[in-house]
């Protein structure tokens, strides 16, 4: 009646074996560390730049206490904070402004817990310290890309209807195009108003020209500003993810401002690095004629570049002539997706287009068969030519591949930086604030006493009430907690003081079960059930209870985590994975000990769960 199978107590053992193991590196702290990983996407961190890190430790006599390298980025552990800041200062005049070195902290858990998987958990702003900042965007920089953006489709749309102009150009927050005649510009007027609906047009006769004055309409300046908005936050959010801070924090506070909390991130300049990189995609066509011309690209190399040019280099390092006007921006971007070359079979990025940007990107492809396109990609402001082709014939569909000297986790990354998007318009730190190590510190002893004082309260009054039912109860209270912070750790969650609080819950919710499975047992017991019968039905009879209970208390849980943000999610993850194992633990884990200890005996005549009162039976008269 009271025996598991032997696959059960083996079930139970694994669980707690692995909940084990991954909470174990919790317990090992950190270790102070640098973390130097390539500034730029055309930059990998491989083996040669760990050797290039060790070399430079060793000529300055900083002992690391190992180095290694992962997907990002080259760590190395230190023994001390000092050999810490003296390796960042060391390796950053070294390497030079083309890698970013950052102070990290890092587990000290021994090899054997890395090589598996086994990491602790991450710790929140307020648990490890980190870096808080307030920006601000920039919206009339916003409006400004808008209308520039603007600007190309009007000259797009005209040239496509073979609209004669004279001249187009941005004056301040409006649009300008100049007509040799009247009929041109009422032309221009009717088809403007149809192809682009966002922009007010009217008409403007000066002595000597006609004009069109175009800018956008209220409506449409509003959903720029809305647009800019939510596209820097996604972009903040892309690139602070691929750069691998833990569980950040970012979020719009106002109409133009946005929240970020970096956790563990102990440099502010590291910080500010991360919220400032993006990357940005332009097509331009190359000037053909100055390229091609030696004398030219040599005078262009020594400073002197024609007019109407910009000098740039191709990635084997041969110098090429651009032309300032931007044909296309990664503005115009959908999707961008790694890939191969169908015909050479190297590694490409596929990019489509939306259909503006596909109009244009035919058009000009339509119009320059036999010349050079450049790709260009931007980050921090540098530009550098990914690719050059030469066009062959009109490009439809708005699906353009880039390829040419890319590796294919290079091309992986181009597509993510294109992906990300680039900053919708400029935004500016407003406030900065950081909270150290030592307050976060503090907070952790604070909530891990308040735990254990809980969970030793709790203890001494289920061993004093229930005796060995109640020590059941406590070491799958016990094995509740394990399994939470093994999963915590497995997830790589954000531990913060809210889930702290939501552990100390969790503990009081899971032993609830206990207690209502415990009294059940006395209440068999009382109702003149054998002592393995009792065991039996109070566990089979409590479950729906329990199952009952913690479903609501779940559901409240889930609506926290989709509906909060910020330190509501952080409570809300705590305690819906604390429902579930709180559930496993009271259930599971505790009958497998009652069945364990007493299964086996036939005849029970008693067991210890306390004093089970039993009402006195009355005298018939």
């Amino acid at each position: 009646m009271n025996r598991y199978p032997l696959w059960k107590y083996l079930l139970v053992a694994a669980t707690l074996v692995v909940g084990f193991v991954y909470t174990l590196p919790n317990f090992y702290g950190e270790v102070p560390a640098v973390q130097v990983s390539p500034h730029r996407s055309t930059l990998k961190a491989d083996s040669a730049l760990m050797n290039r890190v060790e070399e430079t430790l060793k000529k300055g006599s900083i002992a690391a206490s190992g180095v290694f390298l992962d997907a990002t980025s080259v760590k190395a552990r230190f023994g001390d904070t000092d050999a810490q800041l003296k390796a960042k200062d060391l390796l950053q005049s070294q390497l030079g402004n083309d890698y970013v070195v950052a102070l990290n902290l890092l587990s000290n858990s021994p090899g054997w817990l890395r090589s598996i998987g086994a990491l602790p958990m991450y710790l929140g702003l307020d648990l490890r310290g980190g870096v808080h900042f307030l920006l601000q965007v920039d919206m009339k920089a916003a409006i400004a890309k808008k209308v520039e953006a603007t600007l190309i489709d009007i000259r797009s749309a005209l040239r496509e209807k073979k609209i004669q102009y004279g001249g187009a150009a941005r004056e301040g927050q409006a649009i300008s195009v100049r007509f040799r005649d009247k009929a041109e510009r009422d032309k221009a007027l009717l088809e403007i108003a149809r192809v682009i609906p966002d922009l007010e047009t009217k008409a403007v006769d000066d002595a000597a020209e006609f004009r069109m004055v175009a800018t956008l309409k209220l409506t449409a300046q509003r959903k720029t500003q809305e647009f800019a908005l939510q596209q820097n936050i996604t972009t903040l959010r892309n690139r602070v993810n691929e750069l691998g801070v833990a569980e950040p924090i970012i979020q719009q506070q106002g109409a133009d401002r946005v929240v970020v909390q970096l956790p563990g991130v102990q440099d502010t300049a590291k910080a500010k690095d991360i919220l400032g990189r993006t990357a940005t995609l332009e097509v331009r066509m190359v000037d053909d004629d100055a390229t091609n011309n030696p004398s030219t690209v040599q005078s262009a190399v020594g400073g002197q570049v024609p007019f109407g040019d910009e000098l740039y280099f191709e990635r084997g390092g041969v110098p090429i002539l651009i032309k300032r006007q931007v044909v296309l921006t990664g503005d115009r971007i959908n999707d961008a997706q790694p890939g191969f070359d169908n015909q050479t079979h190297e590694p490409a990025v596929h990019i489509n287009l939306d259909g503006a940007g596909a109009r244009i990107f035919q058009q000009v492809t339509r119009e320059s068969v036999g010349k050079r396109m450049a790709i260009l990609l931007f980050e921090k402001g540098k530009g550098e030519v990914v690719t050059a082709p030469v066009i062959r014939s009109e490009i439809g569909g708005g699906r353009v591949q880039i390829s040419g000297r890319m590796t294919t986790q290079e091309a992986s990354d181009v597509a993510l930086l294109l992906r990300a998007g680039a900053l919708a318009a400029p935004m500016e730190i407003i406030e900065e604030r950081t909270v150290g190590p030592s307050l976060g510190a503090e907070n952790i002893r604070i909530g891990f006493h308040s735990t254990w004082y809980g969970f030793t309260a709790i203890a001494v009054f289920m061993i004093a009430y229930y005796v060995l039912f109640g020590l059941f109860s406590v070491t799958a209270l016990a094995a509740n907690v394990l399994f939470l912070v093994a999963l915590l750790s497995m997830l790589q969650a954000t531990l913060t003081l809210p889930g702290m609080a939501g552990i100390a819950l969790t503990i009081g919710m899971a032993i609830d079960a206990n207690v209502l499975i415990n009294e059940r047992i006395r209440e068999e017991l009382r109702g003149g059930n054998t002592p393995q019968a009792a065991i039996y039905a109070g566990y089979d009879r409590a479950w729906g209870t329990i199952l009952d209970s913690n479903i609501t208390t779940l559901i409240a849980g889930l609506f926290l985590f989709l509906l909060g943000s910020g330190p509501v999610k952080g409570f809300a993850v705590v305690l819906c994975l604390g429902i579930l194992t709180s559930i496993f633990s009271a259930v599971v884990v505790s009958r497998a000990l009652a069945n364990l200890y007493y299964g086996s005996r036939r005849r029970l005549e008693g067991i210890s769960i306390g004093q089970v009162w039993r009402p006195q039976a009355t005298a018939k008269g």
